[in-house]
């Protein structure tokens, strides 16, 4: 087997999304003849929750070093683990190379500045190196244009950086083509050397199997027999808020058609660990909806959790936003957890058509901010519909077959395929 060192400073009992990109990779690699080592900062250094459930998830064989870090000083100046701990995984993950002889070295980002570590060791090692984009790093959040603003001075930053840690690399992933495309039109020059490849969040039918074996029961809300449920569980994209409130306006003017009806929101607060960092409620509030139809918990909750409450409902709900980038891996979740699913979705994201073949969900389109009133001219008639199609759902007749490109084994086929081509 070749050997392929993956840093990620987050991985379980890290509770962070992020962690379940380097997981699924290591789990499936050895399959395709890549012994994965993982290197993370140890979990006292972590900020967030621990969640020992999902450390019960890991390949019982898997080689895990971990790093030291700085501590979170107070007031809190640096929080970000890449930089608290970039000079330690410097200096393990040189010593790993050297021991083990690795054949390549991947880092998925975020966080971001653990990026430079692939250049900065393929300089003092020769290992090749590649970056995997979770999330894109140059990104124009609004107020970016705003000069020395946060997200002014964190978009400067960011396209000062990006050029110097991708300069050498061998290969470049992302969870869509889209996280990575602006990489190719600022750095063209990487197409000479460089190998690109969208690969999506796997879905792994597995935890949903390990999971009832954990026996984690609900426990944000009670299952009502009254009442149709529905869970949106993650984060709030930014430019979801517009398709939201049309949403919200539907609801508010047509409430005798949603008087049964409850939308649980978890996950989507201004900060992991912020019980209070609400982002929905405001507007559920504006719209009288508040603790009546629209239900919100802003804290992340650990992902076993999530697949408990994904279980304990009557569908899914997904809300894409006026831009294309919602992939059919985020819906992999959702089928995986045999409910229908309820999507608001851009018309060009490719999940719109996945759904509708495999007969998963259905899907309420519109064609980007240009579009959006088309949501809410169509929501209710479209809900009223949705409502008939839960009473004839059947999880067996959901081609599940469409979803197999999304598997986090064909995932890690894909990456273990491009591993191959540059080794």
């Amino acid at each position: 087997m070749k050997k392929i060192l993956i840093i990620s400073p987050h991985f379980p009992p890290s509770n962070l999304a992020a962690v379940h990109r380097s997981r699924l990779f290591a789990q499936h690699l050895p399959e395709f003849a890549w012994q994965p080592i993982i290197l993370t900062v140890h979990e006292n250094f972590y900020e967030e929750k621990l969640d020992w459930d999902l450390h019960k998830l890991l390949p019982k064989d898997l080689q895990i070093e971990k790093s030291s870090a700085f501590k979170v000083t107070k007031p809190r100046l640096i929080g970000d683990i890449g930089l608290r701990a970039f000079f330690q995984l410097y200096k393990k993950a040189k010593a790993i190379i050297q021991k083990e002889q690795i054949d390549f070295l991947y880092i998925p980002i975020p966080s971001f500045y653990v990026a430079l570590l692939g250049r900065w060791l393929h300089k003092t090692t020769g290992v090749k190196y590649g970056i995997d984009y979770i999330d894109p790093w140059v990104h124009f959040f609004p107020g970016s244009e705003k000069i020395f603003s946060r997200h002014w001075f964190s978009t400067q930053i960011a396209k000062f950086l990006e050029p110097i840690a991708i300069k050498k690399s061998s290969l470049i992933t992302g969870v869509a083509e889209g996280y990575y495309k602006g990489v190719i039109d600022r750095n063209p020059h990487l197409l000479k050397q460089t190998l690109f490849q969208a690969m999506p969040y796997g879905g792994e039918h597995q935890d949903h199997v390990k999971l009832k074996d954990l026996h984690i029961k609900p426990y944000l809300f009670e299952k009502k027999e009254t009442k149709i449920q529905l869970v949106y569980a993650g984060a709030m994209l930014p430019k979801a808020y517009k398709p939201m409130e049309q949403i919200f306006t539907a609801i508010a003017n047509n409430k005798e058609v949603f008087k049964n009806i409850e939308i649980h929101f978890i996950g989507t607060g201004k900060s992991p660990n912020d019980k209070e960092g609400f982002n929905i409620k405001p507007y559920a509030e504006k719209y009288h909806l508040w603790q009546d139809i629209i239900f919100e918990y802003p804290a992340r909750i650990p992902y076993l959790d999530v697949l408990v409450h994904l279980d304990a409902v009557d569908g899914i709900f997904i809300l894409g936003s006026t831009e294309p980038h919602y992939t059919p891996s985020k819906v992999y979740q959702g089928v995986l957890s045999e409910k229908p699913l309820f999507a608001v979705l851009h018309k060009a994201s490719t999940a719109c058509n996945v759904i509708e073949a495999s007969k998963a969900g259905m899907v309420l389109a519109f064609e980007g901010e240009e579009d959006i009133d088309t949501i809410g001219k169509n929501f209710t008639e479209f809900f009223k519909n949705y409502l008939q199609y839960i009473t004839q759902f059947n999880p067996s007749e959901v081609n599940k077959e469409i979803f197999n490109q999304y598997s986090a084994r064909e995932v890690t086929k894909l990456l273990a395929t491009q591993l191959n081509a540059i080794n």
